[in-house]
């Protein structure tokens, strides 16, 4: 076998794991939150950018007012999910490159003092963080519910502000008994992969 990872983990992290769209009630603990991201914050970035912010809705009044911004289908799993994190990307994320990237501290203002290029390369190093976050939770042996369907100003407004801009809303808990969807179809190797 060409992969050094147990076959078992392999599972775990990609071929079973699938996103849930039902969850049992089995809370998630600030402590199971910690290890995901204790083990995540060690995925690759650019310059070691760290754009990712995750908000944690946890209290009834925030849950009520997340659901009225989610997308119709979606209202249902986010209201029932035992949590969910909002995943932002910060667009001041340069102010921690100097003690983030020691090597070269003045990246910072070489590359990142114009807002447009900070907010595209938050947008796509946060994209990464938040993979990576989706990983983390499924190595915690959770299930990860990623949506895009919410209205994105609206989440915006009500929970974070004009420096951090949505990513993604997340489900997490233990899979219900109905939450998978059948598995859908991937791209196979030779349609995806080309050799120059």
């Amino acid at each position: 076998m060409s992969l050094v990872l147990d076959p078992a983990a392999q599972d775990l992290l990609f071929r079973e794991a699938r996103s849930a769209n039902t969850f049992t009630d089995e809370p998630v603990t600030d402590e199971q939150v910690q290890a995901i991201y204790d083990l995540v914050k060690y995925g690759p970035t650019a310059f070691n950018q760290t754009p990712l912010r995750i908000t944690l809705v946890r209290s009834p009044e925030a849950r009520e007012r997340l659901v009225a911004h989610m997308a119709e289908g979606n209202r249902p799993k986010t209201a029932s999910a035992p949590l969910v994190a909002i995943l932002s990307a910060d667009n001041e994320f340069h102010e921690e490159l100097p003690h983030l990237f020691p090597a070269a501290p003045q990246i910072k203002d070489i590359f990142f003092t114009e807002r447009p290029v900070r907010e595209n390369a938050a947008a796509l190093n946060a994209a990464l963080q938040a993979a990576y976050f989706i990983v983390g939770v499924r190595a915690a042996g959770l299930a990860a519910g990623p949506m895009t369907g919410f209205d994105f100003e609206g989440v915006r407004k009500e929970f974070l502000d004009d420096d951090h801009t949505p990513l993604m809303v997340v489900n997490i808990g233990r899979p219900g008994p109905d939450a998978w969807y059948p598995r859908s179809p991937r791209l196979e190797f030779d349609q995806v992969v080309t050799t120059v």
